[in-house]
């Protein structure tokens, strides 16, 4: 009986091992599959119409109210039930709208972020509720959430590569000499950021260019007038504007105005967005340059969302390509204005 006893324990041992061992291995798998479940991009479901959450920052401007007409517009034909919100230039109001769409469980979410940084754990949150995103116009951190892997994409321009285009041509209106003031766009958008990126990378390898101020407009006319106001009499012997959109640089032509300068003539001003009232500046001589940033992001994530729901490969930048405009060509591009 001893010896049987020794025998069955010295039996059971392996087997309890390898039971444990089995049992250890199906819930690795088994949490392997739910972490690999939580990482894959959620699904656009096969239905119509889809009802689709916008959540806009802001209705306060020609762009936006152009960028939101665009999905207006494109939602019959996409099959689109839209539910629209507007966060008043509010990155916490944004983000709570974004959290209601969610609740309300749309099928898709589309928004341009208002800052890189706020707007990132809301995309997480939608991830996690299964409801896919795509971002238009502006990103988010990626080191808070990745493009092409925690929501589809980001359809939108080069910011940087606006900001070099700028900087260029007032390099060149200016014979690489000038004394420039900066207009930034809303701190923590990721338009501003680099779009100040590409600029200061340029005007830094110009030793005659100087940027003797630079401080946020948020990207609006009365708010880039009056920063203008004060930048000008610090710096009475400003000779460039660079402003990060055209809101921005109307609001910085009527402070030179008031100041008793001529822009165009004393002051040259390079701007990004080309809005009509852009164009109509350049045609009237009073702003030099606009590098486009088109707004119309609504046919785009219509293509890309209808691509991504047959299973088709979408890049973690969809790439817009942007017109450039000043005087040489102002008169045949007022089309594109909006």
């Amino acid at each position: 009986m001893l010896s049987l006893k020794n025998h069955s324990r010295s039996g059971l041992r392996p087997l309890s091992a390898a039971l444990a061992a089995v049992a250890t291995l199906t819930l690795s798998a088994g949490f392997s599959a739910a972490h690999a479940a939580d990482d894959a991009l959620p699904k656009i479901p096969n239905k119509k119409p889809l009802k689709v959450g916008f959540a806009q920052t802001e209705s306060n401007n020609p762009w936006r109210l152009a960028e939101t007409k665009s999905f207006k517009d494109i939602a019959a034909k996409c099959g689109w039930q839209m539910v629209m919100t507007d966060a008043n230039s509010s990155a916490a109001k944004q983000v709570s709208d974004i959290q209601s769409m969610i609740a309300q469980r749309v099928d898709l979410l589309v928004f341009p972020p208002r800052e890189e940084k706020p707007l990132a754990p809301v995309v997480m949150q939608a991830k996690k509720a299964g409801i896919p995103v795509i971002l238009v116009d502006r990103n988010i951190d990626q080191s808070m959430a990745k493009a092409g892997r925690d929501y589809i994409t980001f359809i939108g321009s080069d910011f940087i590569d606006q900001g070099h285009r700028a900087a260029d041509w007032l390099v060149k209106a200016t014979n690489g000499k000038a004394t420039i003031i900066e207009l930034e766009g809303s701190t923590g958008a990721s338009a501003a950021n680099d779009r100040k990126k590409g600029f200061d990378e340029v005007i830094a390898k110009n030793p005659g260019m100087k940027i003797v101020a630079s401080q946020s407009g948020d990207f609006a006319r009365d708010k880039g007038r009056q920063v203008m106001e004060t930048l000008l009499q610090a710096h009475p012997d400003v000779t460039a504007v660079y402003a990060h959109n055209d809101e921005m640089a109307l609001g910085a032509i009527a402070a030179i105005k008031a100041a008793g300068k001529q822009p165009g003539k004393d002051i040259q001003i390079v701007t990004i967005d080309g809005t009509k009232g852009g164009l109509e500046a350049i045609k009237a001589g009073e702003l030099g340059a606009s590098v486009q940033s088109s707004p119309f992001f609504g046919p785009l994530a219509c293509d890309v969302a209808q691509k991504y729901a047959k299973g088709e490969t979408i890049p973690p930048w969809v790439k817009v390509s942007d017109r450039f405009y000043d005087k040489s060509n102002v008169d045949q591009s007022m089309q594109y204005g909006y």
